[in-house]
């Protein structure tokens, strides 16, 4: 038979109190939690406590979000003014303007168009040939004027010759001879230049406008120094066919005005005393 075992007997040693103990640390933290729940902190004072330590530790200041927010530290080599908890809005003055004394602009003076001189032989010379072909100035069969360089004596070509012709009409013989007397008392250059409209030539003697505006200045000359009154060495001929239009060959009005015969007399310097015609 198997022998029955005793049950031991458990052992009551001494360390019960510990329970008791730990009870005590809990409620004492807990105080110590209230206490500290109750009292309140001047954060201001805490802030420039911290400020001030942070200086002397070689940091530069101290940066927080609002009271009894996280603080950070920031090294730096220079320390910078507190930033301020509000935006300072300065106010500017805003002086009215100092008046000042008006400021007198001087005029500029355009400068005037240079006059421009006539020379006293061109407009003796036109004077007196307006006033010796007066009458055919009047019916349109001559024109007379004058710039600062030469006299243009202008005939109409319906007055100077026929259709397609180069010969003068037996009108204008007289006309010619009372401008050779008034050139023959007058130094100067004498050109004389023939021109036509834009219509081709239907003439079978000439081939062109060109031919037909030369052959009737050739003709002009011919008159001119026909009596050696005026020296030939003075005088040209040109033809010019339908260049240099006084106006539009657009009407039959207008081809007739640019068909013509022009005598230009150059810077002509002419004897003293009137002309007798």
């Amino acid at each position: 038979m198997r022998a029955i075992a005793k049950k031991q007997k458990k052992s009551t040693g001494g360390t019960g109190w510990i329970v008791t103990f730990a009870d005590l640390m809990t409620l004492l933290l807990t105080f110590f939690i209230l206490l500290l729940s109750f009292s309140s902190m001047d954060t201001e004072k805490y802030k420039a406590i911290a400020q001030s330590m942070a200086v002397s530790f070689g940091v530069s200041w101290i940066q927080g979000e609002q009271t009894g927010g996280q603080l950070t530290l920031i090294d730096s080599d220079m320390v910078p003014p507190p930033t301020a908890d509000k935006e300072v809005v300065v106010e500017e003055t805003i002086q009215p303007p100092t008046p000042q004394a008006p400021t007198i602009v001087d005029e500029v003076v355009q400068e005037q168009p240079t006059p421009v001189v006539i020379d006293p032989g061109l407009e003796g010379l036109a004077e007196d040939l307006i006033q010796a072909l007066e009458k055919d100035i009047v019916s349109n069969a001559i024109d007379v004027s004058f710039d600062s360089e030469k006299v243009i004596v202008r005939f109409s070509s319906e007055a100077s010759f026929t259709s397609g012709s180069d010969e003068l009409k037996d009108g204008m013989l007289p006309i010619i001879n009372k401008i050779v007397s008034a050139l023959a008392r007058c130094e100067g250059d004498i050109v004389v230049s023939g021109y036509t409209d834009n219509q081709p030539i239907t003439s079978g003697r000439f081939r062109s406008n060109w031919d037909l505006s030369a052959a009737r200045a050739v003709s002009v000359v011919h008159q001119l120094v026909l009596e050696q009154k005026i020296d030939a060495n003075r005088v040209m001929a040109a033809g010019h066919a339908e260049t240099n239009p006084l106006v539009e060959n657009d009407t039959p009005e207008n081809r007739s005005k640019n068909r013509r015969v022009e005598i230009k007399i150059f810077n002509p310097e002419c004897d003293e005393g009137a002309f007798s015609f």
